[in-house]
């Protein structure tokens, strides 16, 4: 976290990605703000995250990218919808040839991206002033 509350998060393992996947639980974007870049293979995409740290209803604007991704696959995502919601339950990496993988972002209904990767090289940080949210996320026990 900064000095004013922002939160910047570094990933380049399995465990500093645990923690960017937890602090994006939840978050949700539009499929328009998934952005895949092939020639400097980068993905970023733009969410409004809960900010499940502060303890307050609250939301702030974060922004995720990961590097070296050599291939970004889409599945159960509707990209000829841009305005569609997808809400990200859970980020994982399946290791393949070392330090190489697969980095998986898992939404809710079902849709996922799968984005091959050198290695784990992902930032998380908030990039506006949080907000009130009348509702917080909620999850069957």
């Amino acid at each position: 976290m900064t000095g004013t509350g922002q939160l910047q998060l570094l990933a380049e393992d399995e465990e500093d990605l645990a923690v960017i996947s937890a602090a994006l639980q939840d978050a949700v974007a539009k499929v328009g703000d998934v952005s895949f870049e092939a020639r400097a293979r980068r993905l970023t995409i733009a969410f409004n995250r809960y900010r499940w740290e502060a303890g307050a209803r609250q939301r702030v604007r974060s922004a995720f990218q990961v590097g070296g991704v050599l291939d970004l696959k889409a599945r159960k995502i509707r990209r000829d919808r841009k305005d569609a919601v997808l809400e990200l339950l859970a980020i994982r990496f399946d290791a393949g040839e070392a330090p190489g993988g697969v980095l998986t972002l898992s939404f809710a209904g079902g849709g996922d991206l799968r984005a091959e990767v050198e290695c784990i090289d992902a930032v998380l940080a908030d990039v506006s002033e949080p907000w009130p949210t009348p509702r917080a996320p909620k999850h069957a026990d």
